[in-house]
């Protein structure tokens, strides 16, 4: 089997499909999480804890040159190493509530399982119904 068809063989499978499918969503909802984190829940913890923007908050870790403004972006154009931690503390938030949702996702899941009704049992073959006649038949002699 020569390469292409094999990897065409490897490819098409379900769980690659699938995979795939997952990981297009996945993107997805992280837009979607970027945008509830960076537009609903970090301008309110901004507000509580004094109108700060995270993405912005950084240490200058060397001494700018002069006249440059002091933006996150202005001093990595100049070349100045900073330690930004406000970008590490959105991304850690967004984690923290893609987790969360993730969480509510599976046990509503698992909540929606734990009420599926269990499976009727299944007929009882009648070769069994049978001998259990028989059965019964002989004892009650």
């Amino acid at each position: 089997m020569g390469m292409v068809s094999e990897f065409k063989t490897f490819a098409m499978r379900g769980n690659v499909i699938d995979l795939a499918v997952g990981v297009i969503i996945g993107a997805a909802f992280g837009k979607i999480v970027d945008s509830v984190v960076n537009d609903l829940i970090m301008p309110i913890v901004g507000r509580i804890i004094g109108k700060l923007d995270f993405s912005n908050l950084f240490v200058t870790l060397s001494e700018p040159p002069a006249g440059t403004p002091m933006t996150l972006d202005a001093l990595k154009k100049a070349g100045v190493p900073v330690f930004a931690y406000g970008n590490f503390l959105t991304i850690v938030v967004n984690f923290v509530i893609l987790a969360f949702i993730i969480f509510l996702m599976v046990r509503g899941f698992n909540k929606l399982r734990a009420q599926e009704p269990p499976p009727a049992p299944a007929p009882t073959p009648e070769e069994v119904v049978l001998l259990r006649e028989i059965r019964d038949s002989l004892k009650a002699k």
